[in-house]
């Protein structure tokens, strides 16, 4: 079973710095995508940044700018550099990685338990 493994968010002071970084859990067969999304006030998950195995990244334009996504989908990592940060871009942050574990399985979406990113005076 593959699990998506997050690390970074925390609480910072606006104008400040986080790094999130995120990998699956194992080896697969092929990774698709890579990025993260965060969850909106509306609950609904939006895209803040992703990178394809092609290494084209695609961002948020409320984003675009400040936050850097840097990765390699062949070799399983990717992370988030905020700067920059804003009141707004408090949330709760999820990584998702597009794959498929081995040569005959299903590409699907498979997503983090979310880390909280807290940005407050």
């Amino acid at each position: 079973q593959v699990e998506i493994v997050e690390s970074g968010g925390g609480l910072v002071q606006p104008g400040g710095s986080l790094t999130l970084s995120c990998r699956a859990s194992k080896s697969v067969f092929a990774i698709y995508r890579m990025g993260w999304y965060r969850l909106t006030p509306e609950k609904e998950r939006e895209l803040v940044a992703d990178i394809s195995s092609l290494g084209i990244t695609t961002y948020s334009g409320s984003v675009k700018g400040r936050f850097t996504l840097s990765g390699d989908t062949a070799k399983n990592w990717v992370s988030l550099q905020m700067n920059r940060l804003e009141l707004e871009d408090t949330a709760l942050y999820y990584c998702n990685v597009s794959l498929r574990e081995y040569e005959f399985a299903a590409q699907y979406d498979y997503w983090g338990r979310g880390t909280q990113v807290t940005v407050s005076s």
